[in-house]
């Protein structure tokens, strides 16, 4: 197999790159960045298998030319609310699989009406395969196939564990911060009473997880809000929800949130001072004897055995994992995925969310406990309650 990988160099995609270049089934790994010396420079100290080169994205024909020869793309060149749909359409224009770590709702509505023209060209297309989307992907399918019947389905992640990434040498600022305020800005979009609706993010949501407590929630906009019912028309409500240790981070976030729109900050400064808030926060909150959500978690409201039922799913393992960086977290999935196409078990074409049903959650967190290091395996942990 081989593999061109846009942004390979950056903060997220040079872990990916880092494990794929270790999988028998890749031949070579062609790392791509705007930068062009960072793109040579990273490739050319790992493996006689990468190379670099640069180039811009919104560059068709340079993208296309990079495409035709290899595989499969992957894409964790952000701002993905502005590149991600093109350059899925030059992968299917070029016929190649597509696997991305696409965190915003808008591009993923743009892309999952590409399917058809996916499927035409014969293209595996997974977006959203990394921590949040991705990993709360799988967790939730989890839940799901827990029930007879599915209501509603939650997907939810801590913000204060969280280890951000250095700055863009492009732009000096965190792009996954930049992400994170564009989401927290105008509305979001949601999935409630049946219908897709448009809301403020932040607001609060009461989750009641099972066997460990009731806590408070806030509406984000990531794209499992509108990918689980897109894949299960027949959920009633989904959301993506934020959590944290530290009740003042979402205070802070909606006075930060004011000065943007009010006009009185920038949202490139508004991401540097959230990449300093994140960088204070404690990791330690558990020690002190504060229970909370757990870091990723997947949550279904539905039917068993004629009886109303919630179920959540996290992740457990042997070891503490919360050292790992945001972009080792993110990045693992996305090798995951791009390692199953290589071993032939994933086999269907069109544009997938990872629910789908295109990825075995089982097989995916035994993919994801290989990327960890020493023998840590990771096993999903289920809570039921009876819904009184």
């Amino acid at each position: 197999m081989k593999i061109l990988a846009l942004g390979g160099s950056g903060g997220m995609g040079r872990f990916a790159v880092h494990s794929l270049i270790k999988h028998p089934q890749v031949e070579s790994i062609l790392v791509a960045d705007l930068n062009e010396s960072a793109a040579k420079k990273f490739a050319s100290n790992l493996s006689e298998k990468t190379s670099g080169i640069g180039i811009d994205v919104t560059d068709k024909e340079a993208l296309e030319r990079a495409m035709n020869g290899v595989d499969v793309v992957i894409n964790t060149t952000g701002p993905f609310f502005k590149l991600a749909v093109p350059i899925l359409e030059a992968a299917i224009e070029t016929k190649t699989h597509y696997l991305d770590i696409c965190d915003d709702w808008e591009p993923t509505e743009k892309m999952f009406l590409l399917n058809d023209k996916a499927k035409v060209a014969g293209i595996t297309a997974i977006i959203g395969l990394g921590a949040s989307p991705g990993i709360t992907n799988m967790l939730g399918l989890i839940a799901m196939k827990e029930l007879d019947q599915v209501s509603k389905v939650y997907t939810g992640w801590d913000m204060s564990s969280a280890q951000p990434e250095e700055e863009s040498s492009q732009t000096g600022v965190n792009a996954a911060m930049l992400h994170g305020i564009e989401q927290i800005i105008g509305k979001v979009k949601v999935f409630s009473s049946g219908a897709y609706k448009m809301v403020r993010p932040l607001e609060k949501v009461t989750v009641d997880y099972p066997q460990l407590g009731t806590y408070k929630a806030n509406i984000f906009g990531h794209p499992e809000a509108i990918s689980f019912p897109h894949h299960y028309p027949e959920i009633k409500e989904s959301l993506n929800l934020m959590h944290s240790n530290d009740d003042s981070l979402v205070n802070v976030l909606k006075f930060i949130r004011f000065f943007i729109e009010i006009k009185l900050l920038s949202k490139n400064m508004a991401a540097k001072i959230l990449t300093w808030l994140e960088g204070t926060q404690s990791p330690d909150i558990e020690k002190a004897g504060v229970e909370m959500l757990p870091s990723v978690y997947g949550y279904a409201e539905g039917i068993k055995n004629g009886q109303k039922m919630s179920v959540a799913t996290t992740f457990h393992t042997e070891e503490n994992i919360d050292d790992l960086s945001m972009g080792e977290g993110t990045s693992y999935p996305l090798a995951c995925g791009v390692k199953m196409l290589a071993d032939g078990v994933i086999n269907q074409t069109g544009v997938h969310a990872p629910e789908s049903g295109i990825i075995s959650p089982d097989l995916f967190f035994d993919y994801l406990s290989k990327e960890l290091p020493g023998d840590i395996s990771i096993k999903p942990e289920i809570s039921k309650a009876v819904i009184s």
